[in-house]
């Protein structure tokens, strides 16, 4: 029995851990997104999610090598829109351009890393309930 308490115990300080970050997250990741001027572009933050996924270019965001530069190239948040109707199903569309990466303060391209893996950490919230809900609808109900 105390195993199994422990268990449960374990799962609910993990899952209130997880809702904690997020509304951290979800806090930064606001801020951020009047910083960067991306509402200049995305007129409401919630519109944000409606992309299919943000990328970076000019900038790494491989585990081993998080936010190193890659010289000649052009430091830029990109969101990916997909339209499954059009000839042409997936659009990159710019965001944000902040010029040559080299020539690019470090603490702005460290926000810049920094927004896309929190838009990338509450995305992947969002698709957690989304298939949470879809076997919610679909899948075979356990008893």
């Amino acid at each position: 029995m105390s195993s199994a308490l422990d268990r449960l115990k374990n799962l609910t300080n993990k899952i209130s851990s997880y809702e904690t970050a997020r509304k951290q997250n979800l806090k930064i990741l606001k801020d951020l997104f009047m910083e960067l001027a991306i509402d200049k572009k995305v007129d409401n933050f919630d519109d944000l999610f409606n992309f299919k996924a943000v990328n970076l270019s000019g900038v790494s965001l491989n585990d081993e090598t998080l936010g190193e530069i890659k010289k000649g190239r052009y430091l830029q948040i990109l969101a990916i829109s997909y339209d499954k109707n059009a000839i042409q199903k997936s659009k990159n569309i710019s965001l944000a351009y902040f010029g040559r990466v080299e020539n690019v303060e470090n603490e702005l391209k460290n926000k810049v890393v920094d927004f896309v893996i929190r838009y990338r950490f509450e995305k992947s919230f969002m698709t957690l309930e989304h298939y949470h809900d879809m076997l919610g609808k679909f899948g075979q109900k356990s008893e």
